[in-house]
This record gives C-alpha cells, structure tokens and sequence, in this order.
C-alpha cells in the first residue's frame, strides 16, 4: 500500500452502482494517479479475461 492522493480520490467518485466497464476505467486511472491499494484480484481476473492490459 503506497501513500493516498486524497486530491485525486475528491475528484474522481466511482460512481454508485458502478458497472464493471466503469469499474475497470476508475481502477485503471486510479492505478496512474494513486498507490493507496492495488486493483482488485476479482478485477484483474475479468481485466485479463477481456485483455486489458494495466499499461
């Protein structure tokens, strides 16, 4: 766990009831901008089953 940008998490809700589209596009921008967690293990298996890469 790395240190949280709290700027960052203000301005960048994942929305309610979030989809797992929507889901993947915050993980994969909060991964850029924030080291506070890493993405979920259950999130990574549906990232690589759709090959999403984390680049």
């Amino acid at each position: 766990m790395g240190k949280i940008n709290a700027e960052w998490h203000l301005k960048n809700k994942m929305p309610d009831k979030a989809t797992v589209e929507q889901r993947i596009k915050w993980h994969l921008e909060h991964a850029k901008n924030c080291k506070c967690r890493p993405i979920p293990e259950k999130l990574l298996i549906e990232m690589k089953k759709r090959k999403i890469s984390l680049q």
